[in-house]
C-alpha cells in the first residue's frame, strides 16, 4: 500500500504545481474508501492516442487498404446457376486450354512486377472476336492464386454478356452505370464475389441511353483508381475498338491493351485500323482466337495429356493459343 499512497503524493503534487497553489501535506490527506485492487494512478503525461484513420495521409491509408482489402459480398437476392462452358479458367483450371490463359497471365504478371500494370482491358477490332470470353479466362487465371486480389468489370455497356456467362440469375443487380451516375459511391459497395472462386466483378448495371457520355465522366477514371488501389489486377471487358468510339476515352485510364483477333474471321484490315487507333506503347499483346490449326509434336502430345475429358467439353477449341506481338503487314520497299 505504501506504494500505492507515494503515487497518489506524487499526483497530487503535480496537480497544484499545474494550479500554481500550494500542496497538500501528507498528514491532511483523507482516504474515504480503500482502493480496489489493481487500480493503477493515471499518469502525469498520458500517451497521446494514435490518429484516426481518416486524419491519415491519403497514401497511407490507399497502402492499408490494399494490404487488408475486405471480401467482397455476393449480390443480394441473387442466385448463381451455371457457367458458360467456355470459361474454362474458372471450370477446368488444369485442362490444356486453361493453360494457355496461363501463359497470358504470365505475361500480365511480369508486364505488373516490370512496369507497374495493373488495369489492363481486353477489346477487339469488332463484334464477336471472342474479347469477354479472353476477359473473364485471364481473371480467372490471375484469380487461381490464393493471395491475388482481381476484379473483373464490365466496361461494354452496350452489350453486357458477363451476368449471364457467369450464371448470375434474378434481376440485374447495379453495378457500373449506376455507380458513374451517383456521386461518392464506391467500388466496393458494388463488386460481387463469384462463389466459389477468388473473383470479383463489377458489373454493367443497367444499359444507359447514351453509353459514351456514361463512359465519358470522370466519375469513370476516379472508380478506376479506386480498383487500382484496392485490387492486385482490374481486367476491364471493353467495347470494340473500330465499331464504336468507346475505347478511345477509356484508354487514358488503363495501363495496358490486349487486343483479341479471331483466326480466320478478323479482317487484316480491321485489325490494323483498331492499331492505328491505339496509343503504341499502351498495346501489350496480339491475343489469336478460336486459332484452329492442329497441333504438332511435344504440344499434340501434352494437349492429349491435359485435356479435359467430360462429356461436352473433349472437343472444344482452345479460345487462345498464342499471343504476338503485331499483325501489321512489313512496309513495303
Amino acid at each position: 500500500m505504501s506504494t500505492f499512497f507515494k503515487a497518489l503524493e506524487q499526483a497530487e503534487l503535480e496537480r497544484a504545481l499545474r494550479e500554481g497553489r500550494a500542496p497538500r501535506q501528507p498528514e491532511a490527506r483523507e482516504v474515504s474508501a480503500p482502493s480496489p485492487v489493481g487500480t493503477v494512478p493515471p499518469p502525469a503525461n498520458p500517451v497521446e492516442a494514435p490518429p484516426s484513420p481518416a486524419s491519415r495521409p491519403r497514401v497511407e491509408r490507399a497502402v492499408e487498404r490494399r494490404r487488408e482489402p475486405s471480401p467482397a459480398p455476393e449480390p443480394p437476392g441473387q442466385a448463381w446457376g451455371e457457367i458458360d462452358e467456355q470459361l474454362v479458367s474458372l471450370l477446368s483450371p488444369s485442362s490444356f486450354e486453361a493453360e494457355q490463359y496461363r501463359v497470358l497471365r504470365h505475361t500480365v504478371e511480369h508486364l505488373a512486377k516490370t512496369a507497374g500494370l495493373s488495369v489492363v482491358a481486353v477489346s477487339s477490332p469488332t463484334v464477336g472476336d471472342g474479347k469477354t470470353t479472353t476477359a473473364i479466362n485471364l481473371a480467372g487465371a490471375l484469380a487461381q492464386s490464393p493471395e491475388a486480389r482481381v476484379l473483373l468489370v464490365e466496361l461494354d455497356l452496350r452489350r453486357a454478356s458477363i451476368r449471364a456467362r457467369l450464371g448470375l440469375t434474378g434481376r440485374r443487380p447495379p453495378g457500373l452505370v449506376d455507380a458513374i451516375l451517383t456521386p461518392g459511391t464506391r467500388v466496393e459497395d458494388l463488386a460481387y464475389r463469384r462463389p466459389p472462386y477468388n473473383l470479383s466483378i463489377l458489373l454493367a448495371g443497367e444499359t444507359p441511353a447514351a453509353p459514351y457520355e456514361v463512359l465519358k465522366s470522370p466519375q469513370l477514371g476516379e472508380l478506376l483508381e479506386q480498383a487500382r488501389q484496392r485490387y492486385d489486377y482490374v481486367v476491364l471487358d471493353t467495347p470494340p475498338l473500330v465499331s464504336v468510339p468507346d475505347c478511345r476515352v477509356i484508354g487514358k485510364w488503363v495501363d495496358g491493351f490486349l487486343i483479341v483477333v479471331s483466326a480466320h474471321q478478323t479482317p487484316r484490315k480491321l485489325v490494323e485500323e483498331a492499331l492505328d487507333l491505339m496509343e503504341p506503347a499502351k498495346v501489350i499483346g496480339l491475343v489469336f482466337n478460336n486459332d484452329d490449326r492442329p497441333l504438332s509434336g511435344y504440344y499434340y502430345h501434352y494437349a492429349a495429356y491435359t485435356r479435359p475429358t467430360d462429356k461436352g467439353r473433349a472437343g472444344w477449341r482452345p479460345a487462345m493459343r498464342r499471343v504476338v506481338n503485331s499483325l501489321r503487314r512489313p512496309p513495303a520497299a
